[in-house]
């Protein structure tokens, strides 16, 4: 174990190496600083490639520039080769205890473990040391899994942990980090690109859409194929470009098994609600359920799918021909998901309502529109939301640059606008 942490000391802060810290993202390290102190576990959940690392990494400088010595930060990626032979909560014990016989560090240790779910029985090391009095530790885990915390010895932890789900960049991030003005331009940019981090690393949109090829493709061999045995792989990728080309539609499984079969393709049921759950799991898409807004129900069978990310529709799938609008919706919801709302797909009178958005006491209503210019579609947008008879908030999100008037209580707001709206 002492070749290993010999190994690993360049992944570290404790030799003052220049750690690369990406572009450093607030939303998440602020919401997760406020829960730094405690013995709860801090879990991060998201996408492989979202960004998960480089937060972990941002959150150990800032405790360094907040007085915590070097020493004391112990960080670990499964993902790494020299840890390729860490395989269970016995051996992560002793790497732990070697550790801190060779760094010797006083008083608390952080530690931060990228990708735990290769480690087995990992829970067990998590939930002993995070209620360790004798030799205190702070835990910061990730992974790529939506399961991460499901299993019967997740249960361990129950009660112990806070979960922050990391998404691709935001519009605010996106502007922040290509240095672009807040408004219709940039954010019709942003709708036609990708929000992954390492895609601002590349200069040309060949480069691009060979990388969302690999992480998709990384995605479903490491975290589908070889985590749930998938059988027909084949199937399983396209099931994925059936769901984007299908994105911000409302779809059921039912009309899957009836398009592939109309292709020839032999499947049941079965087999694609499992190998949908699996895209979920992994975050490559998001399901909205019907929400009923008289009933204040959700309706089971139909759903609508949304990608993590657009840039599997516009660097891998752009041929399929839905327009800007449905991208926006897309990039609304997603927006809804980064802020902590559940969101749904609202019926009222045999009529839809795009999102029903919920945060603890508080509901919105939004209709999403690329832009209000014609009477007819102002009507439709609106009528929706005047069926509501709650006094929740109503809005309307649109491309168009000027301000609307409100129409019975219904605020209308620029896309990009939207996180004003929402974090009030």
């Amino acid at each position: 174990m002492i070749e290993i942490i010999n190994f690993i000391r360049k992944y570290n802060f404790w030799d003052g190496n220049p750690l690369d810290l990406g572009y450093i993202r607030t939303f998440y390290t602020g919401k997760i600083g406020k829960y730094v102190g405690n013995k709860l576990v801090k879990v991060l959940v998201g996408q492989r490639r979202a960004g998960k690392s480089y937060i972990l990494r941002q959150i150990a400088s800032q405790l360094i520039s907040q007085g915590i010595k070097r020493e004391n930060i112990f960080y670990i990626n499964k993902e790494y080769i020299e840890l390729i032979s860490l395989r269970d909560a016995t051996e992560l014990e002793h790497l732990y205890q070697t550790y801190r016989q060779e760094l010797k560090p006083i008083g608390k240790v952080y530690l931060f473990i990228d990708e735990i779910q290769y480690i087995e029985e990992w829970e067990r090391f998590v939930n002993s040391h995070s209620q360790d009095f004798a030799e205190p530790c702070e835990l910061f885990i990730s992974g790529s899994n939506s399961n991460l915390l499901s299993g019967e010895l997740a249960t361990l932890l129950s009660g112990r942990y806070v979960e922050f789900e990391v998404f691709p960049f935001s519009y605010a991030e996106y502007c922040g980090i290509t240095r672009q003005e807040v408004g219709n331009d940039s954010y019709k940019k942003y709708l036609q690109s990708g929000a992954l981090p390492e895609l601002f690393n590349l200069p040309n949109d060949e480069m691009k859409q060979n990388y969302v090829s690999s992480i998709k493709d990384t995605v479903m061999l490491w975290d589908i194929v070889g985590r749930y045995k998938v059988k027909d792989v084949k199937l399983l990728d396209d099931v994925f470009v059936y769901l984007v080309n299908s994105a911000a539609n409302i779809v059921s499984i039912t009309n899957i098994v009836n398009f592939f079969t109309s292709k020839k393709r032999k499947t049941n049921y079965e087999t694609l609600s499992s190998y949908i759950g699996y895209l979920e799991n992994s975050f490559l898409i998001h399901r909205a359920e019907r929400y009923n807004i008289k009933g204040k129900d959700t309706i089971s069978g139909n759903s609508k799918y949304y990608l993590n990310d657009l840039s599997y529709h516009n660097y891998l799938y752009a041929g399929y021909g839905y327009g800007l609008g449905y991208l926006l919706e897309n990039a609304v919801y997603l927006n809804l998901r980064r802020a902590g709302y559940q969101v749904y797909v609202g019926t009222i009178k045999n009529t839809e309502v795009d999102f029903v958005a919920m945060k603890g006491d508080r509901k919105l209503y939004l209709q999403v529109m690329l832009q209000l210019t014609e009477e007819q579609t102002v009507e439709r947008e609106y009528r929706a939301l005047k069926l509501i008879e709650d006094n929740f908030d109503k809005y309307v999100v649109s491309m168009d640059d000027y301000k609307i008037p409100t129409n019975e209580g219904i605020e209308h707001v620029s896309a990009w606008n939207l996180d004003e709206i929402l974090n009030k």
